[in-house]
This record gives structure tokens, C-alpha cells and sequence, in this order.
């Protein structure tokens, strides 16, 4: 492994740690004591509300709205092929979310919600105080069953005061698909209420979907989208966030690692809004309670402009970009500089493999072959710079061995010699970098890809996580409790892949870095990087590395090192006529060292002098 390939491996690993090491992650903090009390109370919140309460008790709470304030709540379901939503009378609230096509970590049905882990509260300002929609009852004409066919399904809740005072809240399920509109009016309540805005308070305990409790934290966040198109999130992790937006939000989303339940203003954003994330580290049932606390313009509401919509569903970026502007951001696809690569080319070419192979360890063994093919003119490139470099090995040597240890005259002299030859150093360089966004862009999109999410292969269940092969009865350091065969696999193939380039790559004498040995300890550290890191995405670097390895050997059948040196040989010559051709990097690192070289010899010299004097 030459210099080049050696300063194209520590920015890639520079990249990964910075990312590992660099990026904020809080610290845990003590749960306040009203968050536990509010997230842990709610199934007894919720059999509260269903208590029944007396007429002077409720004229006492609920004012106007006393009449609705008794009932009994009913339950109505409705359902397409993927999602089956249960709403219910008291409140005319979402219940229950059940998405059809998934399920847990341990096989069970994925409930997104349900009314013991997630809570809406509609505050209504009226004369008499804040009115809680979720504590009246609504009516509605709606089945308790129904199965959505052809068109979407409309079901209305609606809570009369008079013929011409009422609150409707509408609810449209498509005949397919996760998005569900929303509509609420309030009808001739302008002498009710008062002229602000109403509140939207919903607190969900996000339930654990995969099978590490801890790296569903790292991922579980409230994204959202400002008016004016500004994409942020509270910060991952497994420490409490919080944040106040005094701007307008379009929409806000509980993500979980792989899927969503959003709210989405459709024609006025949220004037302000509260969120926050809070852990509880003793809690082993559930990821972590977000709680976003919005305010819907009470103009829309009482103007028939009310209009949202709700998304229950996979973190899909080829379905979330069809639901509100910006909400496929999501799905996060690595830095800014990273982003175009994944979704422009790995998402897209994913999704035309997918739809012909169905194995999804082959689909990214036909990923790497594709990705090797279109880089094979840089690989060849690549390979023939160091060819060249290992056919000028002897000629460096000498001048090494000539000049000393004089590391600006050797620099010197050797560029003098790549000139005569016409070697630029960074033909080898550049191939190397070039392949650093491909790496990198694959390391952010594999952890987020749900396309891999309990797709088996080999002995690994699920490519989305890693593989345990082998699970410590302890933690070991920067690797965890467990070992993955296919981080295994992917580190052997980096150390076999280092030892054949030091096979090829000419030895540097007097180098103050073994170049040679560190090559195998960059593999060594990776492991530690990835072994937490999707089976998918490491299987994809152990299958690049050996069809690098393959690649590599054929491509040395072209290259005949004989003829390279006689062409070499041919380029001095020219040089030595006044034929050869100097590039502009080759003047400047030349002009440079000259420089550096003179400035060197006059420092000596101001030395010598003031010895003297």
C-alpha cells in the first residue's frame, strides 16, 4: 500500500470517528419528577376520563360543553391493506394505530400507538377555561367496523350544542397508504370561545420496535419542518431535549428508527410550538416519551380552513415523499455533501435491484459488483500508479540512500525524477479519494434503510442490526456485549486485502511511519467502529473487499511492468530532449520545495552567523 492509498484510508477513518467521537451526545438526566408522573399515569389518566361525572360536576368543569361531558365511548375501526386505525367516541380521538405489514423485533403486531402509550389533548379557550376535546363525547353514524375499498373512507365525529353550534372533527383513511386527513371545524362557536388559539398537546411513550433498547434511543428524536422550509431535530440520544419555536412549524414527526406518526398542517402552520424528548434509564418498556406541544390558528378553525393531516407509518423515503414538502429529510441520509450520492444514486439503484431480486444479501452482493464495475477505470488507474511507483522503487531508494537524511533534498530530488518520468503523486491519490464518498454515503444509509428491516441472510435474522454471533457475558470496551461474524468477516478481508498491497507496494526506507504495519491496524480499529453497525452495511464492505481483491488480480494480468518501465524509460528521454511535458501541480510542488529548500539554507546560515558574532 503506497502513501497515497495510506492518506485516502486515515480521512475515511478521520470521517468515521469524528462522527463516532465528535457529534454531541448528551448525558442522561434525571427524568423530572411531573414527566414520570404525567407518562406513567396515563392508563389511569384514560380510565379517569372514562369515569362518569355528575351534572353539577360537570356544568363546574366543562361549562357549555357540560352536555357532552357524559356518554359512553365507543370504539370504530377502519382499516386498508396498510393500517388499521381505531378511533373512539370519547374525544372522537385516534386510539389505536396497528400497521398491518410489520411487526416487533419478537414477531408481535406493530401497534404504533395505542391509548396506554400515546395521548392528544385538544384544548378548546372558552368563556369558562380550557375545555378538553378528549374528555367529551362525540357522535357518529360510522360503523364499528369498516374496511376501506375503491374510495377513501370519511367518518365524522361531531359534538352538537345546538342546530348551529357544533364541533366536527373529520377523519378521510385512504383506500391504501398511511396518510389520514384530518379536518376540524368548529361551527358557530364565535359567543363559546375566545379568540385564541387552541392547543394540540400529544405525549406518546414510544414503544421498542427493534431488539436494542439502547440503539433505539440513539435514533428516536422529534423531527419538524419551520415554515420557512428549515429541517431540524431535537437532538438523538439518551439524554432529555428540549426546545420552544417561536416561528411557525409545517409539520412535526415522532420518529422512531424505522417509522413515524406525524401531524401536518396542510394550509396554516402551527403559530409556536414546545417539544421534548425525556428518558427514563430505569424504564426497560419503552424507548422514551416525546411530548409536542403545538398550537392550531383558531381563525382556521372557526373559518372551515382546519385542515391536517396525520402520518402513522414506515420511515420510507420513497414514500414519505409524497406527503408533506420536505418530510422524506426523515429519513436521514448522511451529511449534506453525502446526501445527493444516496438519493440520487445508491436509493434509487436499491429500489431497481429490489424489484428483481428478492434475496436481499444477493441484491447487496449485485450492489458491490455494480459499484465496482462503474469505479473499475479509477481502480485501473489506481493500480497502474502504484505499478509505476513500485517500478521507480529502486531509483527512490538510491536517492534516499545518496542524499541521507535530508527529507527536503530527498523530497526534492524525488519529485525531480517523477518529473523526468512524467509520475504525477497524485495520480494514485486522487482514484483513492474519489471512492471516499461512495464509503461514506453508504455508512449513513444502511443504519437508516428500512428495506433491510427483518430480511434474513446466512446466519444473520435481520441485516437492518448486527448479527450476534457470539454474546459476552460482560461489555467489552468501544465493542459491546456481543461480536458480529460478518464485522468478522469484513475485518479479514481489510487484513488480507493490506497484505496483498504490501506485497505490491515497494518498501520505504528511513519513512517515519511504518506504512506497512499500519495498514493492519487500521482494519483492527473498523471492527471496534462497526460491530454495532447494521449486518447489511458490513456485509457490504466484506463483499467490496473481496470482489476489490478479485478485481485487482485480473487487472494485474493487463498491466505488464516491463513495458511500463519502457515507457517511463521513453518519458526521460523526451525529458532529457526539452519534449516533456511539465504539469502545472508538478511546477508548483517543485517551485515549492525549491523555495522551502533556499529558506531552509538561509536559516542555517543567519545561524552560523550569529554563532560568530
Amino acid at each position: 500500500m503506497d502513501r497515497n492509498q495510506v492518506i485516502g484510508i486515515v480521512l475515511i477513518l478521520a470521517m468515521l470517528l469524528g462522527y463516532q467521537l465528535l457529534v454531541p451526545k448528551p448525558a442522561p438526566e434525571k427524568k423530572p419528577e411531573q414527566a414520570k408522573t404525567s407518562t406513567k399515569s396515563a392508563p389511569a389518566a384514560a380510565r379517569k376520563a372514562d369515569a362518569p361525572v355528575d351534572s353539577a360536576a360537570a356544568r363546574a368543569l366543562y361549562g357549555d360543553f357540560a352536555s357532552a361531558a357524559t356518554g359512553q365511548s365507543r370504539d370504530i375501526v377502519v382499516e386498508n391493506p396498510d393500517i388499521r386505525v381505531t378511533f373512539s367516541t370519547l374525544g372522537g380521538r385516534v386510539k389505536e394505530v396497528l400497521l398491518k405489514k410489520y411487526k416487533t423485533y419478537d414477531q408481535k403486531p406493530l401497534i404504533l400507538i395505542d391509548q396506554n402509550s400515546s395521548r392528544m389533548t385538544m384544548e378548546l379557550p372558552t368563556r369558562t377555561g380550557k375545555t378538553n376535546l378528549e374528555k367529551l363525547y362525540f357522535q357518529t353514524t360510522a360503523p364499528a367496523t369498516t374496511t376501506v375499498q375503491g374510495g377513501a373512507q370519511r367518518i365524522t365525529f361531531r359534538l352538537a350544542l345546538s342546530p348551529t353550534e357544533s364541533i366536527e372533527q373529520t377523519y378521510t383513511i385512504p383506500a391504501e397508504g398511511y396518510v389520514v386527513e384530518y379536518d376540524l371545524k368548529l361551527n358557530g362557536l364565535q359567543n363559546l370561545v375566545r379568540n385564541e388559539d387552541v392547543r394540540f398537546i400529544w405525549e406518546d411513550r414510544m414503544r421498542q420496535f427493534e431488539n436494542d433498547l439502547e440503539e433505539n434511543r440513539k435514533s428516536a428524536t422529534i423531527n419538524y419542518l419551520t415554515a420557512d422550509e428549515n429541517f431540524d431535530k431535537l437532538t438523538e440520544g439518551s439524554g432529555n431535549q428540549e426546545t420552544t419555536l417561536e416561528e411557525p412549524v409545517r409539520w412535526f414527526t415522532i420518529k422512531h428508527k424505522y417509522f413515524l406518526a406525524g401531524f401536518i398542517a396542510r394550509t396554516s402552520p402551527f403559530p409556536k410550538a414546545n417539544l421534548k424528548t425525556v428518558v427514563d434509564p430505569e424504564d426497560q418498556t419503552y424507548v422514551k416519551t416525546a411530548v409536542a406541544d403545538v398550537w392550531l390558528p383558531m381563525a382556521d378553525l372557526s373559518s372551515g380552513k382546519g385542515s391536517y393531516r396525520f402520518y402513522f407509518g414506515p420511515n420510507d423515503y420513497q414514500i414519505l415523499d409524497e406527503v408533506a414538502p420536505e418530510f422524506d429529510q426523515n429519513v436521514y441520509l448522511g451529511y449534506a455533501f453525502l446526501k445527493p450520492v444516496n438519493k440520487y444514486f445508491f436509493v434509487p439503484v436499491f429500489n431497481l435491484f429490489e424489484q428483481f431480486i428478492g434475496n436481499y444479501g444477493v441484491l447487496i452482493i449485485a450492489l458491490v459488483v455494480f459499484v465496482k464495475l462503474i469505479l473499475t477505470p479509477l481502480t485501473y488507474r489506481s493500480y497502474v500508479s502504484m505499478a509505476k511507483m513500485r517500478v521507480l522503487g529502486p531509483e527512490v531508494n538510491a536517492i534516499r540512500e545518496k542524499v541521507g537524511d535530508d527529507m527536503a533534498k530527498q523530497q526534492a530530488e524525488t519529485m525531480k525524477l517523477y518529473q523526468q518520468v512524467g509520475v504525477s503523486p497524485l495520480s494514485g491519490c486522487i482514484p483513492v479519494l474519489a471512492t471516499m464518498p461512495i464509503l461514506m454515503a453508504l455508512f449513513f444509509l444502511f443504519p437508516n434503510l428500512i428495506e433491510l428491516r427483518q430480511k434474513s441472510f446466512l446466519w444473520s435474522n435481520d441485516l437492518s442490526t448486527y448479527d450476534s454471533f457470539i454474546r459476552f457475558p460482560f461489555t467489552v470496551p468501544f465493542l459491546g456485549s456481543h461480536l458480529s461474524l460478518f464485522t468478522v468477516l469484513m475485518t479479514a478481508s481489510s487484513l488480507v486485502y493490506a497484505w496483498y498491497n504490501n506485497q505490491m507496494t515497494p518498501a520505504q526506507p528511513g519513512s517515519p511511519v511504518n506504512m506497512k504495519a499500519l495498514s493492519y491496524i487500521f482494519p483492527l480499529m473498523f471492527m471496534f467502529v462497526l460491530n454495532s453497525f447494521p449486518a447489511g452495511l458490513t456485509f457490504y464492505y466484506f463483499v467490496s473487499n473481496v470482489v476489490t481483491i478479485t478485481q485487482q488480480q485480473l487487472i494485474r494480468r493487463f498491466v505488464d511492468e516491463d513495458k511500463l518501465k519502457a515507457v517511463l524509460e521513453e518519458n526521460r528521454k523526451k525529458f532529457v530532449r526539452g519534449e516533456g511535458k511539465k504539469s502545472k501541480f508538478q511546477d508548483m510542488l517543485q517551485r515549492s520545495l525549491q523555495q522551502a529548500e533556499e529558506a531552509r539554507k538561509q536559516a542555517e546560515e543567519a545561524k552560523r552567523r550569529s554563532k560568530k558574532s
